[in-house]
């Protein structure tokens, strides 16, 4: 048994395999590591170029395409290894990326996942939307990171290279200690994809095991390969499992009060999205919320289970405050200028 596997989700990235495998075999594989891409149901041709130009990667082939998340518990499922790295397959790795990833949770027993610095490949002077220096939500389950706020993307100049815990790691580069993720049930297949590392991340912390993200670490992202920005489906996913997220982990206490609020906020995100003509994107937050409430008794028994596990309430890394506040009406557009506390 290797001691780490980093796995590659695959559907329908034979470009991106093209582009970018060879680079993360050359930093990746060696006599403690293997490699592991996962075909997610493909309908190109990727399985025969894997086969053909990689055949000495282990080679896991799904018979359909489960979405991010059940796509990754299944692979996982199949993995034997002390470690294991979700790593996209829009990922330029560097050389040491993953030894500092591996060292730290060496030497960290109460650390269960860590992610590298995530930068934009494109601008590469710059974060990345899905990552950046790790990430955090607010008080209403927003999600932000350490050098991005909502759509605002940092130059990387350094400011976020310390070591700290986050709230969330990105999956696009995450590497979890096996028994965690299985401990913790793995992903959420019933998301898809979108939120379902930040829900993880959110039991992990919750039960005391520590998320980090270690910056010496650093790769490069190219983002939305799979779906764009300005997909409505992509829309429906993220406000859909945003509320699932919060069903399933907020304390009751604070439960209510924060989903009204939600609620009025989401409106008002779908009358901008009116606005500036994108009703199909607009539609899909309705569709969102009609189908949170559809969806919710299925995942009652993992709210129960969620709060009877947790050893606090109160996670330390997540932002109390509103961060539309801050980001609209104070201004405060970078990390360093949120206050905390």
């Amino acid at each position: 048994m290797k001691k780490t596997a980093v796995v590659i989700l695959n559907w329908n990235g034979r470009k991106l395999l093209e582009q970018f495998l060879a680079t993360i075999v050359e930093h990746t594989v060696d006599e403690d590591t293997e490699l592991i891409v996962a075909d997610n149901g493909s309908t190109d041709d990727s399985v025969d170029y894997l086969r053909r130009e990689f055949a000495d990667v282990p080679l896991i082939v799904l018979n359909q395409n489960y979405g991010f998340a059940e796509g990754y518990n299944r692979a996982i499922a199949q993995v034997e290894a002390e470690y294991v790295v979700l790593l996209n397959s829009d990922i330029e790795t560097t050389e040491g990326w993953l030894t500092s990833l591996v060292d730290y949770l060496d030497r960290h027993k109460e650390v269960a996942a860590v992610q590298p610095k995530i930068l934009d490949y494109k601008q590469q002077s710059h974060f990345e939307y899905a990552g950046a220096s790790g990430g955090f939500i607010d008080r209403y389950g927003y999600p932000f990171c350490r050098g991005r706020i909502l759509g605002s993307l940092e130059e990387d100049k350094g400011q976020y290279d310390s070591v700290v815990p986050v709230f969330w790691a990105t999956g696009a580069a995450l590497a979890i200690r096996k028994k965690d993720y299985d401990a913790a049930g793995g992903l959420d297949g019933r998301f898809f994809a979108h939120m379902e590392e930040i829900d993880l991340c959110w039991r992990l912390n919750a039960r005391g095991r520590g998320v980090m993200v270690v910056p010496e670490s650093v790769v490069y992202h190219v983002g939305g390969a799979s779906l764009s920005s300005e997909s409505p489906h992509k829309t429906y996913l993220n406000f859909r499992n945003n509320m699932l997220m919060l069903y399933k982990n907020l304390p009751k206490k604070s439960f209510l009060k924060i989903f009204v609020v939600r609620f009025f906020l989401d409106l008002l995100a779908m009358a901008h999205l009116v606005v500036q003509g994108k009703l199909k994107n607009a539609w899909a937050v309705v569709r969102a919320h009609v189908d949170f409430y559809g969806m919710k008794a299925d995942f009652r028994a993992d709210r129960k289970e969620n709060l009877e596990k947790r050893v606090m309430e109160m996670v330390p890394t997540r932002y109390y405050r509103p961060i539309l506040l801050d980001y609209y009406l104070r201004g405060r557009k970078t990390f360093a200028s949120l206050k905390w506390g």
